[in-house]
């Protein structure tokens, strides 16, 4: 939906601390530029928001002194699960040791460029934020990959070393129609695979 008015934007931030809204989270909708970039009415909902929302979060209800620390966790993790009758979002002994840890006053600034999702969708491009996650933990293990690292699994059109390009084949003496041109494995050229693996957006 469309950002309200300042009241409106006000009155959820005081839902958030009374306790009426229990739960934050982000669905985390990414989009083409070409699917953004028409009426509002045609447009499809949602920004990106994994990569911002916890500094959002921080900055707004925690930095701002609406709510304890503890209280904004609980909001991301038991009232969840809660809801969906998980056994989840507790580090008690024999819990899942899913685990997000976090520095509450690292200040850095959001480039939607280097964001480790395909798309850019997201109005906070060039925000200095404060807060941010450091190290990702599912299953006991750490997950967390750098940033170069993610950006080179997700975004493989970002690697400096440019693409591989094929021999051209020489110029017979007849014109041939573009479409009709031998493909690399017509000319005994193995295309290699790239290797990319399957990661949600």
């Amino acid at each position: 939906p469309p950002l309200r008015s300042a009241r409106d934007r006000e009155a959820i931030l005081a839902g958030l601390v009374d306790g009426t809204i229990e739960i934050l989270c982000s669905d985390h909708a990414p989009h083409c530029d070409f699917e953004k970039g028409v009426e509002f009415d045609y447009a499809p909902f949602g920004i990106t928001g994994l990569e911002t929302e916890l500094a959002l979060s921080l900055m707004q209800l925690y930095h701002a002194k609406r709510l304890s620390l503890t209280d904004l966790i609980a909001k991301y993790t038991v009232a969840p699960a809660r809801l969906l009758n998980l056994a989840k979002g507790s580090l008690s002994i024999g819990a899942d040791a899913d685990v997000t840890v976090f520095d509450p006053d690292q200040e850095w600034v959001f480039d939607r460029s280097d964001s480790a999702s395909k798309s850019i969708n997201n109005p906070f491009h060039d925000w200095r934020l404060k807060g941010k996650a450091v190290i990702t933990i599912v299953g006991g293990k750490k997950v967390t990959p750098s940033r170069q690292k993610a950006i080179a699994l997700l975004r493989p059109d970002r690697q400096r070393d440019p693409p591989p390009r094929w021999p051209r084949q020489p110029r017979s003496g007849r014109a041939r129609h573009r479409g009709n041109r031998a493909g690399p494995e017509a000319r005994g050229v193995k295309r290699p695979v790239p290797r990319r693996p399957v990661l949600s957006q």
